[in-house]
């Protein structure tokens, strides 16, 4: 079970790269639950979002792959306990030197990202 889980939560995070690296907003809005509100800080500002105005953010400006950017984005570290986790995800585009966290919950036998924080580190 537990590898599983791994498995499923691994393919939520490529899906959740590759939607942010590549622009591509109905994957990476599938990898959220729908009432999700993302935090965190950029150089120092406070960032507080719905998951509909990311996804549409995400959808108005040039993806990193647009920009030719090399993709570099990795998972940390994940921790699982029963039907949550935690992910901890290097997130470099940009020109920001993203971390992320996310918190996970599984449901109806799908992972979803329940939470998302996140800084930029100079």
């Amino acid at each position: 079970m537990y590898k599983e889980d791994i498995e499923e939560i691994q393919n939520l995070i490529t899906n959740y790269f590759e939607g942010i690296f590549l622009g591509q907003v109905d994957k990476l809005g599938s990898c959220f639950h729908e009432n999700v509100y993302i935090y965190g800080d950029i150089k120092g500002v406070g960032y507080i979002k719905s998951i509909k105005d990311y996804l549409e953010g995400v959808g108005n400006r040039k993806s990193p792959n647009d920009l030719k950017e090399y993709f570099k984005m990795k998972i940390i570290g994940i921790d699982i306990m029963g039907k949550i986790a935690m992910t901890k995800l290097h997130v470099p585009m940009l020109g920001y030197n993203y971390y992320d966290y996310l918190s996970l919950t599984k449901i109806n036998d799908d992972w979803k990202i329940v939470n998302k924080i996140f800084t930029h580190v100079v």
